[in-house]
């Protein structure tokens, strides 16, 4: 089975990284890193170079995350994946049958979560696993 973090160098994806590790550790499961990286807006060459822009930040985020859950000794893999980043969880979750989705918060109240749909948000309604929300103070 696998645990999956939402990760994108936030407060709160640094937070949710902790608790990811300490998870995996805890149920010996490998570690997946999900960056993602769907640009705002429709098609055409600004999107693909927004596009571009994405994923190479979240190679260079997943990266820094990769080498700490490694140096923690949690088998850890990173897939870069083309979706909003709430899609790209549930996709790679449902296509490794995680056993949960980890994610950060990053302290918005409930009410704005709703209202900006935050990633947490919309994985706690939609999601059909479990969904661990760690906020940023953790």
């Amino acid at each position: 089975m696998t645990v999956l973090l939402g990760y994108d160098e936030s407060p709160g994806s640094d937070a949710a990284l902790k608790a990811a590790i300490e998870v995996a550790t805890k149920w010996n499961e490998d570690l997946v890193l999900v960056y993602g990286a769907a640009p705002p807006g429709g098609m055409g060459e600004e999107a693909h170079s927004h596009r571009d822009a994405l994923m190479e930040m979240g190679r260079t985020a997943t990266a820094h995350a990769l080498d700490r859950a490694t140096a923690a000794g949690v088998s850890t893999t990173v897939r870069l994946v083309n979706a909003k980043p709430a899609d790209a969880l549930m996709a790679v979750g449902d296509e490794l049958d995680a056993t949960v989705i980890v994610v950060g918060t990053a302290g918005d109240s409930p009410f704005r979560g709703a209202l900006l749909g935050s990633t947490p948000h919309k994985l706690l309604h939609v999601a059909n696993r479990p969904v661990l929300c760690v906020p940023a103070t953790r």
